[in-house]
């Protein structure tokens, strides 16, 4: 039936419709057959990914990696969700911060051009609940819930505000005063900018 519909309506369109019904299935069964459509219709899907019920992609583009988690009522762009990739609920990752043009006042903002750069979140990155992401996440990185990224950030960065700012890295080691290295807790690394 979907590819039906992408015969008839266009593929952007289908996909759009069918990404919101089968966001709507619940439990377990959801996730199998979210899960089960984004692999046959997607360009890469990891048979186990887990996509939580009301979570939507708006592009037939979107890639998602290996073991990725992505919580309740995620709203997804044209984007690649890289191996082991958490989301968080009602995450928002759009595709930048400049999909609609401003500039001219005697033309609608819905009919000027815009950029619709591909966000990608690298491995292993934990994005918090509510965070709204434009721009690129590294490796390994943590965004802070409710934070808002509009710049890149950096491989084992921990990025947290509006706008996201990093305060520290993951793979800092730090030294307490009687020089003895520490690991152990995050809490134990510096604010530290990388140079």
């Amino acid at each position: 039936m979907y590819y039906l519909g992408a015969a008839v309506l266009g593929q952007q369109k289908a996909f759009a419709g069918w990404s919101q019904a089968v966001s709507l299935i619940p439990g377990i069964t959801g996730e199998y057959l979210r899960v089960g459509f984004y692999g046959w219709v997607l360009p890469e899907c990891g048979v186990d990914a887990c996509i939580s019920f009301g979570t939507v992609f708006s592009h037939p583009t979107a890639r998602i990696g290996p073991k990725v988690y992505t919580g309740l009522f995620c709203c997804l762009g044209d984007i690649t969700l890289e191996e082991d990739v958490l989301l968080g609920s009602h995450v928002s990752i759009a595709n930048g911060s400049r999909q609609h043009g401003i500039d001219r006042i005697d033309i609608p903002i819905r009919e000027q051009p815009g950029e619709w750069p591909r966000v990608t979140i690298g491995r292993d990155a934990w994005i918090g609940d509510r965070a709204c992401v434009l721009a690129d996440v590294g490796r390994h990185c943590v965004v802070g819930a409710g934070s808002v990224v509009t710049q890149p950030i950096p491989d084992y960065a921990i990025a947290v505000g509006v706008p996201a700012k990093v305060v520290r890295y993951r793979d800092q080691v730090a030294s307490d005063t009687d020089g003895i290295e520490q690991t152990e807790t995050p809490a134990s690394i510096p604010s530290v900018p990388r140079t």
